[in-house]
């Protein structure tokens, strides 16, 4: 590649990143700041080629141009940049939009019961997250804090409340112990601060020290350890994992934003994107 054509494509990127930070004056993206010549090159071939599937009607490229810009197109350029910054090569890419693009879309609603779920979040969010979890799942243990602080006090305050449903996965050990405790504490109106808890000290997890931990959370020890080994307790913990295997939850954390799956990356920053832009799209505030 020439030097002419590199000058020429690292224009072309200034003008893109240009549409795709705000007119109020405020930096650029992270995501899109500092990226190197080859991948400058990459973005640029996937905004010009890729297509919002909502908001408007041309590339990503053409659509950060137009006024008033579509949200959309600005949320899948920063991923993009994002994605091309950790090296991703371009199918990559496309296939982590794609994966997006299948779950905003989705007209398939499951069935859930929140009858007996903690919420986390204002009662008067917009959007309903639920997360089937395992209290014994070294993923969710990083993910679901992160989500949980957000959304109470982080970017997603006010737009979400979240919902978990025990999901113990047979390999992770004590995994049915940790799922019996969840809805132990959950009865006793101290569901999330214990599975918040648990995954605080993941790496420490010892069954016989629930009772004493509840404690510290304001529950009563003895009523507690009787709900460990409650044959009710038990039966409701495995309708929870009926109701995920029937939803087709088979590994955690598995999501669902207003009752559609879940398909797009795991990581934290794509899942509050996504749920950012969900209540976009419930509030019809989709350009800016």
């Amino acid at each position: 590649m020439g030097p002419t054509r590199n000058r020429v494509l690292s224009v072309l990127f200034g003008v893109l990143i240009a549409c795709i930070v705000p007119c109020r004056g405020r930096a650029q993206t992270p995501a899109c700041n500092g990226l190197d010549a080859a991948k400058r090159a990459l973005a640029t071939s996937i905004l010009q080629s890729q297509h919002p599937y909502d908001c408007c009607d041309g590339t990503i490229a053409e659509c950060l141009a137009a006024k008033p810009v579509c949200k959309l197109a600005r949320r899948m350029a920063d991923q993009v940049c994002r994605l091309a910054g950790a090296g991703q090569d371009q199918a990559t890419i496309e296939r982590a939009l794609a994966r997006r693009a299948t779950t905003m879309t989705s007209t398939s609603v499951v069935p859930i019961d929140l009858s007996r779920a903690e919420r986390a979040g204002a009662e008067d969010a917009k959007v309903t997250l639920v997360a089937y979890v395992c209290a014994r799942c070294p993923y969710c243990a990083k993910l679901m804090p992160r989500l949980h602080s957000a959304i109470v006090e982080g970017p997603l305050q006010g737009k979400v409340k979240a919902y978990v449903r025990e999901f113990p996965i047979r390999n992770h050990p004590f995994s049915t112990e940790g799922g019996m405790a969840m809805v132990a504490a959950r009865r006793l109106g101290k569901g999330w601060p214990f599975l918040l808890h648990m995954y605080k000290v993941f790496d420490r997890f010892d069954p016989a020290k629930l009772p004493d931990c509840a404690t510290q959370y304001g529950m009563d020890r003895d009523r507690f350890a009787q709900l460990l080994q409650d044959a009710e307790v038990r039966r409701e913990l495995l309708e929870s994992k009926k109701e995920g295997v029937r939803n087709h939850v088979e590994a955690t954390p598995t999501l669902f934003i207003d009752g559609r799956l879940y398909r797009a990356d795991l990581d934290y920053d794509t899942v509050v994107d996504v749920l950012q832009e969900e209540h976009d799209r419930l509030t019809g505030n989709l350009h800016e």
